[in-house]
């Protein structure tokens, strides 16, 4: 006697728009850590030499800075994702009171693609007998059903590379030895954010070089404000 096995749902793939907000929000948290954290150092330092204070100084705002940039992932990718759910649930509205205006969408959507008017309400037609709700939302707002960007993932990215970041102005400001600890420290910064503005022109099909230069005199900026108020302390 055979016995019938339950096979395990194939969970989805990811789709490329949202393993591209996860990274963006990595790329963006990390880029903050390292400038934040080094601001604060930078203030301390310069008002006390006690390596002890300097470091629960960095550490804290490593730690506040991690935990903010990933509640505000959350809360911003959460609206999100309730605004494309929203448009969602309109267009199943649609569908169903005014189907004729959802095809007359999809077709001119080939039609603006070059397609001749007959063709595209041909492939509009089969379409929208396939998967009418999906084809309307995909030509609409470029989204696919069941996808959406997930505001945990966001969260957790900015996080960890938040906190990652932060960690090279505060390793190298407290364990550099007395004599090389800030060039060391003004290095580490310009290396870490030239590498986050290198990441964020690749994720967003920027211009590498103007991000990059762009980061380090960010960087350079925010590490001479915070010398100087760490001067009037």
């Amino acid at each position: 006697m055979k016995t019938m096995t339950m096979s395990k749902p194939k969970k989805q793939k990811k789709t490329m728009a949202e393993r591209s907000n996860t990274l963006r929000a990595g790329v963006l948290g990390s880029n903050d850590g390292i400038l934040t954290v080094v601001g604060v150092l930078f203030s301390v330092a310069v008002a006390t030499t006690n390596t002890f204070t300097i470091f629960i100084a960095g550490l804290s705002d490593l730690l506040a800075c991690a935990f903010s940039m990933a509640s505000g992932e959350y809360a911003s990718v959460s609206s999100q994702k309730d605004t494309e759910r929203a448009a969602i649930e309109k267009e199943r509205e649609l569908i169903k009171s005014d189907f004729q205006s959802e095809l007359d969408v999809v077709a001119n959507y080939y039609v603006d693609r070059g397609v001749t008017k007959e063709t595209s309400y041909k492939i509009a037609k089969e379409l929208m007998d396939q998967d009418a709700l999906g084809t309307v939302v995909r030509v609409k707002y470029d989204l696919e059903l069941g996808h959406y960007m997930s505001p945990w993932d966001a969260a957790f990215s900015s996080l960890v590379s938040a906190a990652s970041g932060g960690i090279f102005p505060l390793v190298a400001m407290t364990l550099l030895p007395a004599s090389i600890k800030w060039p060391g420290t003004i290095l580490a910064v310009t290396l870490s954010v030239g590498l986050t503005g290198f990441l964020s022109a690749k994720l967003g099909d920027g211009l590498v070089k103007t991000a990059i230069i762009r980061n380090i005199i960010v960087g350079l900026i925010t590490m001479a404000i915070h010398y100087s108020v760490g001067l009037m302390l």
